[in-house]
């Protein structure tokens, strides 16, 4: 029979055993200012891990003196099993539905973010102003206010704020982009960013879907609209839809973008922007388009885009290629090429098209966040809030020109655009693939961006009200991305 004394005695223990393991059970409210020793244990808090939250619990296990110790995800389902995971393992895990009850409640001190586009803000800053360092995922906003907001936060609180560019601590890449940046091919043309990755239709509804019964749909949606789910799949097809994603633009297309901005060494949007694509090539519930070219008009070297979702051609499973990059950078100098067709690799081709060097070697972002956290060192981040807000800002700039558009022929387009060279290029490119995809462009229409004039360092559009009305949103309370953080 358990007697009182026992079973105090028995929970003592296991709150001991609980403060032991964690590390930071015993420090609920470490200031944010203190350097922690190597050997002092960091404890993090996961929220979202349908998707990408698997690697950061995965990454962040695999570091040493680092634990994580809450979860947090508005699908009950997906929380339960995690939560057995941590349990099947030994390990103690706390659990939550909303990422405010964790902030109250949790002890961490490290908050991960791998929500869909449009909590990464917000969900950031509430962790920034709760006094807890943040590793978000790409991209670091849903649109540009809320990207300066950010960084706004990180700054006025001291917060270590890593955004998920992951590329920026890849060796190879940090290597490569210093030796072009130093003149060794001469004077940078143009580079130009490729998101060429197979997007399947998401398939067509006719009316509203049922949400799924583990889901806090109002805790899900948070500052997006509160609307009818119109898809047939509630999670990872929201990068489709315009309230909660940005497309393959803001999708994959964000680490391509940063590393193109990387190597140009700009820190500041260009002064023009342009777009044209569509969803082609299918009928289905997406709104975001599976097809788009950009520009921005960086002086002397512009920045170009390309993003195909579609195959080589009908039938096929294969991609197509630029310079033997599919989802990568290819950087055109006076003196030859560089193609980076990977995370960590970089080849460079003189102006013979001869390989005369190769760069190669990862690295871990994770760690690189975690040794800015303990020696309270933003400058040591390798994707700061403003390097993420950045290189978020110029897709989501892109995607307001697209959605400014109107439709056209390609006939029409092809005379639009004849005045630009580089978009001609790309378009005349982009139309070959589309026809090897057999697109009927009656059926799916091509639209030509709006032409849109940037005042760089304010990140406002010049004498365009209805743009710079798409650089925010309208928020619900009380998932409001605040106007004064």
């Amino acid at each position: 029979m358990q007697t009182r004394r026992t079973f105090l005695k028995q929970s003592l223990l296991a709150t001991a055993s609980l403060a032991t393991w964690s590390g930071c059970q015993t420090v609920p409210h470490r200031p944010r200012s203190r350097v922690l020793g190597a050997n002092e244990t960091i404890c993090v808090g996961v929220v979202g891990f349908g998707g990408r939250g698997q690697d950061h619990i995965k990454a962040f296990r695999s570091l040493p003196n680092v634990r994580v110790t809450a979860l947090c995800d508005a699908d009950r389902a997906i929380l339960d099993r995690e939560v057995r995971r941590f349990q099947d393992r030994g390990e103690v895990v706390e659990a939550y539905t909303d990422l405010r009850t964790l902030l109250e409640k949790a002890r961490v001190d490290v908050v991960s973010i791998a929500t869909p586009n449009h909590w990464h803000a917000l969900a950031a800053i509430w962790a920034v102003q709760a006094g807890k360092d943040v590793y978000v995922e790409k991209p670091g906003s849903h649109n540009v206010f809320e990207g300066h907001q950010l960084v706004q936060a990180a700054r006025k609180y001291g917060a270590i704020v890593q955004v998920g560019t992951q590329c920026r601590s890849s060796q190879g890449l940090r290597e490569a982009i210093e030796w072009i940046q130093s003149g060794q091919l001469g004077p940078i043309i143009r580079v130009r960013g490729l998101c060429y990755k197979r997007r399947e239709s998401i398939g067509r509804t006719y009316g509203p879907q049922p949400i799924p019964a583990s889901v806090d749909y109002d805790l899900w949606l948070g500052p997006a609209p509160l609307k009818p789910l119109r898809r047939a799949r509630l999670h990872y097809d929201w990068h489709w839809i315009w309230d909660t994603g940005n497309g393959d633009l803001g999708n994959q297309g964000v680490h391509q973008m940063d590393i193109a901005r990387w190597i140009l060494g700009r820190q500041e949007l260009a002064p023009t922007v342009w777009a044209v694509g569509g969803r082609l090539g299918y009928l289905d519930d997406g709104e975001t388009p599976n097809t788009l070219i950009v520009f921005h008009d960086y002086k002397p070297a512009p920045l170009l885009f390309e993003v195909r979702g579609l195959p080589e051609k009908a039938g096929s499973n294969r991609m197509d290629d630029y310079s033997g990059a599919s989802i990568g950078v290819v950087v055109d100098c006076e003196g030859g090429r560089m193609v980076i067709p990977s995370y960590t690799r970089a080849i460079v081709y003189d102006r013979n098209g001869r390989e005369i060097r190769v760069f190669d070697g990862g690295g871990n972002h994770y760690a690189n966040f975690i040794e800015a956290v303990r020696a309270r060192r933003p400058d040591r981040l390798h994707a700061d809030a403003q390097e993420g807000h950045l290189s978020a800002a110029l897709c989501h700039v892109a995607n307001i020109s697209y959605r400014l558009g109107t439709t056209g022929t390609p006939e029409a387009i092809r005379d639009a655009l004849h005045h630009q060279a580089e978009m001609a290029e790309m378009f005349a490119r982009m139309y070959e693939h589309l026809r090897a995809n057999q697109a009927d462009f009656q059926l799916t229409p091509l639209v030509v961006g709006r032409l849109l004039r940037i005042h760089p360092g304010r990140k406002t559009f010049i004498g365009d009200r209805q743009a710079n009305m798409m650089l925010t949103r309208e928020y619900r309370e009380p998932f409001v991305v605040p106007r004064r953080v």
